[in-house]
């Protein structure tokens, strides 16, 4: 049966934006208290982001550059939670149902284990929604507190 027939699609997603001053750190929609958040045309929600272009991925659509380029300003300072919600409904559209969601937060600060929940509970998609975080033991770019990267795995079904 070719692939493209398939009823059961993976789809990888990863987004890596810089930490800068003066920006809000919002992580699956939540503003998390940081002196620090992520550069980017949007709200730079890096999870949200990993999290679409998976979703888009399964689906073999392309990326969110191909539906919210930066250099459209329509989606400047854009709520990366709206922009989540077109592509759910592209899905919906589509006939596509999440089966999984395992995103990984790779960030050196702060600690966010007590914000998964809340996370969790705001993103409220209809899965099986796996968040966890981890550091880079202090290497790298993340490791010193310049950057944030997501790395976003999801199992789609079709309906």
């Amino acid at each position: 049966m070719p692939h493209s027939s398939s009823k059961i699609r993976v789809g990888n997603g990863i987004d890596v934006h810089p930490l800068v001053s003066g920006r809000k750190l919002i992580l699956g929609g939540i503003d998390i208290n940081h002196h620090s958040g992520c550069d980017g045309h949007s709200d730079g929600d890096v999870l949200v982001h990993s999290i679409m272009d998976s979703l888009l991925g399964a689906m073999g659509k392309g990326d969110i550059g191909d539906y919210f380029p930066s250099s459209d300003n329509q989606y400047k300072n854009a709520d990366s939670i709206e922009l989540l919600n077109k592509i759910l409904l592209i899905m919906k559209n589509e006939h596509w149902s999440i089966i999984n969601i395992d995103a990984t937060i790779v960030l050196q600060s702060p600690p966010i284990k007590s914000f998964i929940s809340a996370i969790k509970s705001n993103l409220s998609l209809d899965c099986n929604l796996s968040i966890k975080a981890t550091t880079t033991d202090k290497l790298g770019f993340i490791g010193k507190n310049q950057g944030i990267a997501v790395i976003t795995t999801c199992l789609l079904e079709k309906i």
